[in-house]
């Protein structure tokens, strides 16, 4: 018997008597399993009855007595698992109940099974948990639909076999428990009607709970569903529920647990990462993620290395710099008198000045740097092409291979069917569908690009904003810092320079402009591709990540892109230097010997009172657009370290740091912060695969510009091979000949310095000629202050080194590509193996099956078998037509050389595991008939 004790709340149980004190069953092991059925009344309150399901439970031992508490994942019969759970708080809007009473009933109507928790159990004493339990039927039925793939029989492929030196990597492992929670399976749709023929041992763990919440994600893929309501605010929650509490972490063995101990936690910075365990717990979609952002890591660890070598190379090499030792010596570069900067506010100055500067940048530009460039554009390509192999493994091993996405990914969003009334025939279906006609979809394209292009403007704009702020103020704080108190102070009173202050006021305002328009890309984004009425979730989501990396591409980048490529190059020259918006602000704002470098960005109720779904409720929510950001982040600093990797070769390093804090961080999140996700599968990275291959080919182009117009590196070349002594390669007198001499006199007097700002040097000296960076002729030359030959030389030199760089690696890309094949050739003969397996245990089947139905149907029903209700007689009809059949099964099912006295109708197949309960049906059923 069964019975619900109480009528208060905190009186209410439910307990299920030993079968031992039963009368009435004949297996000592058998529990009978209840129902409860919820009903909402008229003032929104909830009744319970029982029904007798009169089923035994698989899997389950004896018991006295099943103590139900709030901290479980069951229903409180103790036996139907928690696959879903839904939570809302009721208010003054009279359409929510009834919309959830609506919503409730299709669920119940669809099979799944519910159960509330009142309002005075929960935490707050006001949030309602609506619980979902899907049983088999609803599981089969869905699971033939997706197309979801289990085992049918065990993998006979071996594993891939030690490598020589594998120990090395020992330190590196985790257990074998862990990296395979489950042995491998050969697998194979789904099929409601054959599930004799998969290896179903307990139809309860055949689906994981990933599996059970995706499929209860299914339900709502109506326009009524479940999203819907959690827009309009009849349901504040949707989630599955974590297998175990937080607070249980360190008690129990539990896949979050597993996961907290050898992924979660930072401690486990070196080791791999649990990737099966991932997928199985968070389903395909998250783990995909992990999978690369765990690869990157590791293709990060060579670049990093690389990096590293040109940064040493340019440290051991610092005493060999003979350019920086003549700019520091005082008889050379302190002899060498350099022109203003600038028009009244700049004074002359010498070229020692700047002999930290030009060390400092001898450690990043350097022979190395070019080396260095050239290996990052072929790490790109190897990173991208292993990728794809680790891809491809994943599918096979994860069963996606034959991944429908016209089943998951591309089914029609509800909000195009709500918003496109217009419908017509699809041609494949043959079944009437809404669709959005051309001219609308035209003029929405429209409006969408014209708001990207709108907002792209709008930060280019503010980029010229900051650039106008350098200009404007630069001559400001020059006044303002000359007589300062700040110049007083000991040890860094000389560091606070003009530049100084305008470069940290620049960057804040930077960063705060880049934060701001970041807060409304987000939402232009969304809005805009909402805007377009996407039909699908993958097009959807492919059309936000191509919005937002282009606004973020714009927003991150422009600063870098005006550093690298446009900071000082047009300067102009002493007497004709260049101005922005008039004669007001001048653009010749560069410190010398300066070089670009990268920039980068509690409960109420005690303890045993905190039911499992409150614990839950309590948590983060991962919203749809959470995997997006944690992509968008990384693929940002993919670029940093691939765009501008050439200016500053420590990059690589700086990312690898970070990627290993990063997923340690979000594995950290994930187990403990957020709510369970459902579950969803992804076969590859989508959008962000086209993304990174963009920004690889990109990363050659700019890298060779880097080279070519922002490192010194070609004019040294072109210096030392063409325009010295070729019997003596050296670099001596490379400064002198880099530097072009403009007479003081021919200087505007309005473009002079102030009184006062000159030097005293300068005051007390004849000097009537100064130097600047070009290469133009002398003052009394009849081409005076015109371009060199030697100027065109080196531009010639660069741009032939921009040509030669780019095809170098362009060819080397492209056969690597070529070279390495997507998919290894041990997974092309795995699925091979596996498909030619499917399609020979399926025909085995259905020959066996075939055969099976023949046996019977040559054997009526005996006439002695007289029709009966009582089960013991239609047991022994049941034996006298499996004793008539048995002959007969053993000449046509069995070998030829069986033993003709067997008295049991033997297997005929071990694919056809349910033969024999299917002879017993059919004899049932023919004396249900007679």
């Amino acid at each position: 018997m069964q019975r619900i004790t109480g009528k208060e709340r905190d009186e209410t149980s439910i307990e299920l008597k030993s079968a031992e004190d039963s009368q009435t069953t004949d297996d000592p092991d058998a529990l009978t399993a209840f129902r409860i059925i919820l009903h909402s009344d008229e003032n929104n309150g909830h009744g319970i009855y029982l029904s007798d399901r009169g089923s035994s439970l698989p899997g389950h031992t004896e018991t006295d007595k099943l103590q139900w508490n709030r901290d479980t994942v069951f229903f409180r019969d103790g036996v139907r698992r928690i696959d879903f759970v839904l939570s809302y708080v009721e208010d003054k809007d009279e359409k929510k109940p009834e919309r959830r009473r609506e919503f409730e009933a299709n669920l119940e109507k669809a099979g799944l099974e519910l159960e509330t928790e009142d309002r005075r159990d929960s935490d707050d004493g006001r949030t309602y948990f609506l619980k979902i339990h899907a049983p088999w039927e609803v599981l089969a039925t869905y699971a033939d639909v997706l197309k979801i793939k289990v085992p049918f029989k065990l993998s006979d492929v071996p594993h891939a076999q030690d490598v020589p030196l594998g120990w090395l990597s020992q330190p590196f492992r985790l257990p074998e428990k862990i990296m395979r929670p489950q042995p491998d399976y050969f697998t194979t749709a789904f099929d409601k009607g054959k599930t004799d023929f998969f290896l179903i041992n307990d139809k309860d763990s055949l689906f994981p709970p990933s599996t059970r919440n995706r499929i209860e994600d299914r339900q709502e893929k109506y326009k009524k569903g479940i999203k819907r309501l959690l827009s309009n605010g009849t349901y504040t929650a949707a989630f599955p529920l974590h297998d175990v509490r937080l607070f249980q972490l360190g008690s129990c063995e539990s896949e979050r647990y597993n996961l907290y101990k050898n992924w979660a936690r930072f401690l486990c910075f070196y080791k791999e990462q649990p990737l099966n365990l991932i997928r199985k717990y968070y389903g395909e979609k998250i783990g995909i993620y992990f999978a690369w952002l765990g690869f990157y890591t590791e293709m990060l660890f060579f670049a990093a290395v690389m990096g590293v070598i040109c940064f040493a190379y340019g440290l051991l090499s610092y005493d060999d710099n003979i350019s920086s030792k003549e700019i520091c010596d005082p008889s050379i570069g302190g002899s060498i008198v350099m022109c203003p900067l600038c028009d009244k506010k700049c004074s002359f100055w010498k070229l020692n000045s700047t002999c930290l500067s030009s060390w400092q940048s001898h450690l990043f530009d350097n022979e190395g740097t070019v080396f260095f460039a050239i290996f990052m554009g072929i790490w790109v390509t190897l990173f991208l092409e292993f990728w794809k192999r680790r891809q491809a493994r994943l599918e096979y091993e994860w069963d996606l291979v034959d991944f429908e996405e016209q089943q998951q990914q591309l089914q029609m969003r509800p909000e195009f069917e709500m918003k496109c009334t217009r419908k017509r025939m699809n041609p494949i279906t043959k079944e009437s569908e809404p669709y959005l006609p051309m001219s609308s979809k035209l003029a929405r394209f429209c409006i969408s690009g014209t708001t990207v292009l709108f907002w792209m403007s709008l930060i280019v704009a503010c980029i010229i904003g900051v650039i106008a702020y350098r200009l404007a103020v630069f001559a400001a704080f020059a006044s303002i810092m000359k007589d300062s108190p700040t110049r007083n102070i000991q040890l860094v009173g000389n560091l606070i320079t003009p530049q100084l202050a305008t470069s940290v006021t620049a960057s804040c305002i930077n960063f705060v402009i880049i934060m701001i328009l970041n807060f409304f890309y987000e939402r232009v984004a969304v809005w805009i591709t909402d805007m377009e009425i996407p039909k699908t979730h993958l097009e959807y989501e492919n059309k936000l990540t191509m919005k937002m990396f282009l606004f973020q591409f714009v927003n991150y980048y422009s600063s870098c892109f005006y550093v690298a490529f446009f900071k000082g190059k047009f300067v102009g020259h002493p007497g004709n230097y260049t101005y922005m918006f008039g004669e007001y602000l001048s653009v010749c704002q560069c410190d010398p010997g300066g070089s670009p470098h990268t920039l980068r960005k509690g409960r109420h109720q005690p303890e045993n009172q905190y039911s499992r779904w409150e614990q839950d409720n309590d948590l983060l929510n991962f919203t749809q657009l959470g995997l997006f950001y944690e992509y968008l982040e990384m693929v940002v600093q993919f670029g940093f370290i691939t765009l501008f990797v050439a200016s500053f070769p420590l990059a690589p390093l700086l990312a690898l740091c970070n990627n290993i804090l990063e997923i340690r961080v979000d594995a950290w999140k994930f187990t403990t912060q957020f709510r369970r996700p459902v579950a969803s599968k992804a076969r590859n990275i989508g959008a962000w695969q086209e993304i990174l291959n963009v920004v690889a080919i990109l990363s050659v182009v700019t890298n060779a510009f880097i080279v070519a117009f922002t490192s010194d590196m070609i004019p040294r070349l072109v210096y030392l091979y063409s325009t010295h002594n070729k019997d003596e390669l050296t670099m001596r007198g490379y400064v002198n000949n880099s530097l072009s001499v403009y007479s003081i006199s021919q200087i505007r007097l309005d473009s002079m310095p102030e009184d006062g700002d000159s030097p005293s040097w300068y005051s007390n000296s004849s000097i009537t000629t100064c130097r600047y960076r070009d290469y133009r002729y002398p003052p009394g030359h009849q081409k005076q202050y015109d371009h060199t030959m030697q100027f065109w030389h080196i531009l010639a030199a660069k741009m032939a080194f921009i040509i030669i760089m780019e095809h170098v690696v362009f060819v080397v890309k492209f056969f690597v590509a070529w070279m390495i094949p997507d998919v290894p050739s041990e997974v092309k003969a795995r699925i091979k193996r596996e498909r030619y397996l499917i399609q020979e245990y399926l025909h085995n089947y259905e020959v066996e099956k075939l055969k099976l139905q023949l046996c019977l149907s040559n054997f009526p029903v005996p006439a002695s078998a007289t029709p009966t209700r009582n089960a013991t007689s239609t047991a022994n009809t049941t034996m006298t037509n499996m004793d008539a059949c048995s002959e007969l099964c053993t000449e046509v099912l069995c070998p030829l050389d069986t033993d003709e006295t067997t008295a049991e109708c033997p297997s005929p197949s071990p694919s056809l595991p349910g033969w024999k309960s299917t002879l017993e049906s059919r004899d049932m059923a023919g004396d249900a008939t007679a």
